[in-house]
């Protein structure tokens, strides 16, 4: 299938922003620099600032020099400088709309992109709707030969209500097929090679159940504060920041049934069977296995409250009720101004029964599977070998590969792959309404019952592993937390 038949014109709404300037225009260069994009394809970005044409490709000239992956080629720069559109206007004006949609038309002549669209809100949430519902009065998502598509960043509402209604007013627009909601750590590398890893290796899926794993841990850990976000972070908190999509994806991804085929909605159906078969929370078992941090000076942060009871750290003990993974616990943990940053799953395989070498040796440290999303990308086995000499000491071996550590290895970022794949049509990597809706039914259960409990914040330094009540959550079951990523491996 060629590239050409995606010619398109992709309109960002929020221009100016530091999404597009660190993410989306980067992303745009690389796709280029690598002829990922249509030879017929331009960009309109919207934004409220006064700039010109030039202003505005001299500020994207700049952003792709600090942000991109590839180092900055001029002659590649022409072209994409010369597919660059700036238009000034607020969301709520009507007269904007009109001249967009006058811009859209001459462009569509003068590229021959069939009026095909992809639309990008790189918005606050509260202007999906109006943008949403500007773009259907002004007929600029009618025309039924040829497509128009939106792509909406996270969060998708706030709660399942707020979900329910945003969703329903986009679709009425865009139907379900045209709207890719953006889970960026869904495009990163390593997570779409889970499975491969999984389905493409006789000696990984025979024993990826509950006969063979002791349990599963994913860890998203950052050193970062909030960052000057804390106006928006004081409305979702770690629990909406990150449980609802990230985490409750990789659980997808790790969980899954071999699905039939690799078409997208075989793929999303077996997401949304593991998000139904979570264990239905009641509000002792919230209290008991649902564990929130923040982190001391967090309420000394821009925009937030003195009193602030916003988690900034979050720890949940998991369990899906299927046949496959039935009595094994997922503990998922992710948070701010923890000791490093990375994000990784790691697998405990069961111990052997204790006779032979755990006979003689004693407890022996435990087979361990990680798959390393970021920032290093690779896979980690650890296992027991005899130590070489004349005594007959175990001790653990790893075989660890890393396809983003040799010199001249380049992953693409994450937004490569969405955008890549949202002019293709292809929404395999996006997440689908249904995975959205089960999401915010489990995390909304959370949310509910830690409205009605005070909690004791700051209860953890920066720099450390969160409060001591995670730690206690996995000590309990006889289990400890890997710290695995960066360069902390005190635990191995």
């Amino acid at each position: 299938m060629s590239l050409n038949e995606f010619s398109s014109i992709m309109v960002i709404f929020g221009g100016t922003g530091d999404l597009t300037h660190r993410k989306l225009m980067p992303a745009l260069y690389n796709l280029l620099f690598e002829k990922n994009l249509p030879e017929n394809f331009c960009i309109v970005s919207v934004g409220r600032r006064d700039k010109t044409n030039e202003s505005y490709r001299n500020e994207v000239y700049e952003s792709i020099k600090n942000f991109s992956r590839i180092e900055l080629d001029e002659n590649v720069w022409k072209v994409l400088k010369n597919k660059i559109y700036y238009q000034k206007f607020d969301f709520h004006d009507d007269n904007g709309y009109t001249h967009l949609k006058g811009l859209l038309s001459e462009l569509d002549d003068n590229y021959n992109t069939n009026g095909n669209r992809i639309f990008y809100l790189a918005v606050a949430p509260e202007y999906f709707e109006l943008i949403v519902e500007k773009l259907n009065e002004h007929g600029m998502v009618e025309n039924n030969r040829s497509w128009q598509r939106v792509m909406i960043e996270k969060p998708f509402g706030k709660d399942l209500n707020s979900a329910k209604y945003l969703n329903k007013k986009i679709t009425e627009v865009f139907r379900e097929k045209n709207t890719y909601r953006i889970d960026h750590y869904l495009g990163k590398e390593m997570l779409q090679n889970i499975m491969v890893i999984r389905f493409a290796n006789v000696f990984f899926e025979p024993v990826w159940n509950n006969k063979y794993v002791d349990n599963i841990q994913i860890s998203s850990s950052e050193t970062v504060g909030i960052e000057n976000r804390g106006g928006y972070y004081e409305k979702a908190g770690a629990l909406r920041d990150m449980v609802q999509n990230h985490m409750l994806q990789l659980i997808t991804l790790t969980a899954m049934e071999p699905p039939v085929d690799l078409s997208t909605e075989s793929i999303h159906d077996e997401k949304v069977k593991v998000l139904k078969s979570l264990q239905e929370l009641t509000p002792e078992l919230v209290l008991k296995n649902a564990i929130r941090g923040q982190y001391k000076g967090y309420r000394e942060e821009e925009k937030v409250k003195p009193n602030s009871d916003t988690e900034t750290y979050v720890a949940l003990k998991i369990y899906i009720e299927n046949f496959r993974w039935a009595g094994v616990p997922f503990y998922i943990r992710t948070g701010k101004r923890l000791p490093v940053k990375s994000t990784e799953i790691i697998v405990q395989f069961k111990p052997l029964p204790g006779i032979l070498f755990f006979k003689e040796n004693g407890g022996l440290t435990p087979n361990l599977l990680v798959i390393k999303i970021q920032p290093e990308e690779g896979v980690f086995l650890q296992f027991n070998a005899k130590k070489p000499g004349t005594s007959n000491k175990i001790i653990p071996v790893q075989m660890d590969f890393c396809q983003n550590c040799q010199v001249g290895s380049n992953s693409p970022e994450a937004y490569e792959r969405l955008i890549y794949d949202a002019l293709r049509g292809d929404s395999t990597l996006f997440t689908r309404w249904d995975e959205v809706e089960y999401s915010w039914k489990y995390v909304d259960k959370i949310a509910e019952v830690w409205r009605n409990e005070k909690p004791n914040f700051p209860n953890y330094e920066a720099g450390t592993w969160g409060p001591i009540e995670a730690d206690k959550l996995i000590l309990k079951d006889n289990f400890k937390w890997w710290n695995i990523g960066g360069s902390n491996n005190e635990n191995l």
